[in-house]
């Protein structure tokens, strides 16, 4: 996982997997750049192979926290495979969800 600030958004850079093994670590770095003030985030998911449930879950409490402090978060993902968790969750009615890291920066 890395990430950049590009003007007032920092982009985080997801790879591998999400599941119960890892989802703490990704919990972890974006609740630190919350608390450092980093409060609009664009999570690239886009070189993520899987997600679970846990991740998922992980997500959903950085979103509550980013708008808790006004911020945003907003998620990258081209792959139809981990999109349609999101649509048979109905998480597509939750996240911002783009096609690339441009988009999410430009909206």
């Amino acid at each position: 996982m890395t990430s950049r600030d590009v003007d007032d958004q920092t982009v985080v850079e997801v790879t591998g997997e999400i599941d119960v093994y890892t989802a703490s670590v990704l919990r972890e770095r974006l609740a630190a750049l919350v608390d450092a003030g980093r409060a609009d985030l664009v999570v690239d998911l886009t070189a993520v192979r899987f997600m679970d449930s846990t991740g998922l879950g992980v997500l959903l409490g950085v979103l509550k926290k980013v708008r808790g402090v006004g911020g945003r978060l907003q998620l990258v993902i081209d792959s139809e495979r981990l999109l349609k968790v999101f649509h048979i969750t109905a998480l597509t009615q939750v996240f911002t969800i783009h096609e690339t890291v441009e988009a999410a920066l430009d909206a």
